[in-house]
């Protein structure tokens, strides 16, 4: 692992004003970003005429009866009807500060509300505080289950573990005297602790909490640190800027010392292989063709393509409609940004609620319009499933929240695919190694490809195990957690190898660039081969 001094961190911090200036760009080009916005996502890019020009952002036409009694609305929103609906709330809470999940609101100020008091049961374990426990924090009786299940525990013996960045922590923070504790920004939000708990206990919520004060309070702002944080949290920006000379920026990559002269100035991992981006962007490919080719009003879903699919694996999107359309759904897919993943495992919280209530937004219109909303990427579909509804208290959130599923599950609970592919088979046949991502697992998903594929023909599916691939998003790119990435997907990797096939399967893009950087193979999403399979 390369070392640093305090002198190396301020060369950095010199070397990269114009990273900085950058960063600070991020926030300005959000505002300014009308391409999405301006698109349409009705039937064969059609328009949006049965929405109500008048209604509140996020509030859907139909849908869910009960509502979140909590909305913030939009600054400059002036309609009576917005005025109404939030006079009561404001009334009764103008008295007391307004947090996110635990953490300062990300709007700050007069724009931010209470959480709804019927969310959960605050714990007060030390009277007079100001900071509750989330409802179960008291529920840990020190089993230490999540510190077993914890790969970044397994190889790094200065990390304390789930149990300590948890109900530890809260219960430490309620003294004055104790800070968040800096091995929180050693934690990879791989979230397997949840699945551990037998008791429940919110592990991975307390730990984003955790880990966004610590970024907001502690952090230094003009660190190396921050800003290589900053720069990877928000992914999308800087692949929406590349993506306009894709080329280029490909070439500009693969130049001899770039990924090391990025290692030295901002700390990004110089051993990575930079994704390439691709020529055209799924949004591109998705508004050539003109938008959905079904048009079906009982059997429509809308797709949160996320970052990856659109900027880099464009393949795998086109691979999501075509499969879908096959089974004859109307595909829509709403304006978006970042699912938010990126910015929950680097405290960037106020970066990703802004993407939140952009995404929020537009995909409760969806399900107003009788969509359900569908994720080709794992991450995403855990996010929008658990951590938006955990972390902040955006109106139509739990509608969102309710109304996702990961792609190849929705077929799974919607669609005969066993009969679908019965008695199919493949002209040649296949081989893989499927690795299941933490964030599958989270959700239940963890064997779903090799269930489907398990009858086909022509087809080989392997499971190698339930080892974590170590990089868990950005965890894995920053150059002080290289080393302890790749140990972590050491015992992956051995089983690829021991595998028939030489090609690899995972619903993860950062899995799959894992198992790439370790093994040199060929990844595909399932999504892909199911394509194959079914002749979309």
């Amino acid at each position: 692992m390369t070392r640093h001094t305090a002198d190396d961190d301020a060369e950095g911090v010199n070397e990269t004003n114009e990273t900085d200036e950058a960063n600070k760009a991020i926030e300005a080009n959000e505002a300014d970003e009308t391409d999405e916005a301006n698109e349409t996502h009705g039937p064969a890019g059609g328009d949006r005429s049965g929405s109500d020009p008048t209604a509140s952002p996020g509030v859907p036409k139909a849908g869910r009866d009960e509502q979140p009694s909590i909305f913030v609305p939009d600054d400059g929103e002036t309609g009576e009807a917005t005025a109404a609906a939030t006079a009561t709330d404001t009334t009764a809470t103008a008295t007391t500060a307004a947090t996110d999940g635990g953490v300062e609101s990300a709007t700050g100020g007069s724009d931010s509300t209470d959480l709804d008091p019927d969310a959960y049961d605050p714990v007060d374990v030390f009277p007079g505080g100001d900071l509750d426990l989330r409802e179960g924090a008291d529920s840990c009786y020190k089993c230490t289950s999540c510190d077993t299940s914890c790969p970044v525990a397994e190889v790094d013996e200065e990390f304390p573990g789930p149990k300590f960045q948890g109900p530890e922590q809260w219960r430490l923070k309620r003294k004055e005297d104790h800070d968040i504790d800096e091995s929180i920004t050693s934690c990879s939000n791989c979230m397997r602790c949840d699945d551990a708990c037998p008791s429940s206990v919110p592990l991975s919520q307390m730990h984003n909490e955790a880990r966004g004060q610590f970024v907001e309070e502690q952090m230094e702002k003009l660190s190396r640190e921050y800003i290589r944080n900053r720069i990877l949290s928000n992914y999308r920006f800087f692949a929406s800027i590349a993506s306009k000379v894709p080329r280029l920026a490909n070439a500009a990559t693969k130049i001899p010392g770039a990924m090391k002269l990025g290692e030295k100035v901002l700390g990004i991992a110089g051993d990575r292989e930079f994704p390439d981006f691709a020529t055209q962007t799924f949004r591109e490919w998705w508004k050539a063709r003109g938008g959905a080719q079904v048009e079906n009003p009982d059997k429509r879903v809308a797709y949160f393509h996320g970052c990856y699919s659109n900027y880099n694996t464009p393949e795998v999107g086109k691979a999501m409609v075509r499969v879908y359309e096959h089974f004859g759904y109307e595909v829509m897919v709403p304006p978006q940004k970042c699912s938010g993943t990126p910015m929950f495992a680097n405290g960037m919280l106020k970066d990703a609620r802004r993407h939140a209530e952009t995404n929020v937004e537009n995909l409760v219109e969806a399900i107003g319009e009788g969509a359900d909303v569908i994720a080709s990427c794992t991450s995403c579909s855990l996010s929008l499933r658990q951590e938006y509804p955990e972390l902040f208290d955006i109106h139509g959130i739990e509608d969102v929240s309710e109304h996702t599923y990961e792609a190849l599950e929705y077929l799974r609970i919607n669609e005969d695919l066993e009969g679908e592919l019965a008695g199919t088979e493949l002209a040649d046949e296949q081989a893989f190694a499927y690795h299941a991502p933490c964030h599958a697992r989270n959700q239940g998903l963890s064997r779903q490809a090799v269930e489907t594929f398990r009858d086909v023909d022509g087809v080989q599916m392997e499971d190698v195990g339930d080892s974590c691939s170590g990089i868990s998003g950005t965890y894995g790119w920053k150059e002080e957690k290289y080393e302890k990435s790749m140990e972590i997907g050491a015992e992956m990797f051995d089983h690829m190898e021991d595998a028939e096939g030489e090609v690899g399967m995972t619903e993860c893009p950062t899995c799959a660039m894992q198992m790439e950087h370790g093994t040199g193979y060929e990844v595909e999403h399932p999504l892909q081969l199911l394509e194959e399979t079914v002749g979309a």
